[in-house]
């Protein structure tokens, strides 16, 4: 626990001799959970970063050069970074050893004016969890899981669910605890799970990804650079910017495999049909339990793009889809036009 004794020393220094000390990197390995860190400029956010799941690292497979998922992506950034490695593949972050050290460390962080979390799946989970105890600021969430325990998530039916039993799902930090932060969490709503998982962060604001997944298709927008470029602009700004986030997966949407398989060739396949079935089912039932509360902050875009994208094949299928928008956003011209226009054809 090198950095816990550097930070209790450099935090009783003035501010001017803090920054003297930097840059300053290290690392430490906590039971099975390898932490690297550097600290570049006091001026700069503290971003901590957790891995997700789809590894199988050993402590033999570590080196020097070794950089923990999204470390990388911080420093070319030039921003402050702590970032935790699970290794093996069936880990949680739940060890006792790791837990007293994120206690103690975040007794330690008051230098760092803005401290942000970024995470994917089981590393979203740690952001979650942790979010409290480590006071961020701000947090950028990719299809989180918001816990394992059976009692809180009974839906939650994935076999990762089962082996992750073998941990407590009892003690502190088990379930989200978000504290203060704000932020954003993206996750596709037609994959269940994930959207059940989603509305427990109700504090954050909900950016949806049609037929993203959250394991294979997944991958295809990572390839795109998809998770990269929105991590960086939330680095660098704290903040996402929707327009563009929007234009982004529209363009996504255009070049993903799993999109192509919507062409005219299959305007009537099963695979079609059922995502826009889907996709309707969503809106509907978020309609029902959140419009009233949420309806400022329910994104319709991604609704329109894929009515907007099948009217020609299946003119039903998109006319209900924008009727769904219209109730969300009963003052959107574009969705009354496109309405309009539908049912002047039909």
């Amino acid at each position: 626990m090198k950095l816990l004794y550097w930070l209790d020393e450099w935090s009783a220094l003035d501010k001017q001799e803090q920054q003297a000390r930097l840059p300053i990197t290290g690392e430490d390995l906590l039971d099975d959970v390898f932490v690297k860190y550097e600290f570049v400029d006091l001026n700069k956010p503290l971003l901590f970063t957790f891995s997700p799941a789809g590894t199988n690292l050993q402590q033999q497979d570590l080196h020097s050069d070794f950089a923990p998922w999204g470390y990388s992506l911080a420093q070319k950034q030039n921003v402050n970074i702590i970032s935790f490695q699970h290794l093996g593949k069936s880990n949680w972050f739940r060890s006792r050893n790791l837990i007293f050290f994120l206690e103690q460390l975040s007794t330690l962080l008051a230098p760092f004016e803005s401290r942000l979390g970024y995470g994917l799946s089981r590393g979203g989970f740690a952001i979650g969890a942790f979010a409290k105890l480590l006071q961020l600021d701000q947090v950028l969430l990719f299809h989180p899981v918001s816990t394992k325990n059976t009692v809180l998530v009974p839906w939650d039916d994935r076999s990762s669910t089962e082996i992750a039993q073998q941990f407590d799902w009892q003690g502190d930090y088990h379930d989200l605890d978000l504290g203060d932060a704000k932020g954003y969490i993206i996750y596709d709503p037609t994959n269940k799970i994930d959207r059940l998982h989603a509305k427990r962060y109700s504090q954050l604001t909900h950016l949806r990804v049609f037929g993203m997944g959250h394991g294979t298709h997944a991958t295809y927008l990572n390839k795109f650079g998809f998770y990269k470029q929105v991590a960086v602009d939330f680095i660098r700004h704290q903040q996402i910017d929707i327009a563009q986030f929007r234009h982004q997966t529209k363009t996504l949407r255009l070049k993903e495999d799993y999109y192509d398989s919507l062409n005219k060739a299959n305007a009537n396949s099963s695979h079609r049909l059922g995502l826009l079935s889907t996709a309707h089912n969503v809106l509907i039932d978020e309609k029902k339990a959140h419009v009233k509360e949420h309806k400022k902050t329910i994104d319709i875009q991604p609704l329109v793009d894929i009515a907007t994208k099948h009217q020609q094949e299946n003119p039903q299928d998109a006319l209900k889809l924008l009727e769904v928008a219209k109730k969300i956003a009963p003052d959107d011209l574009l969705v009354e036009h496109k309405l309009q226009q539908l049912e002047w054809v039909l």
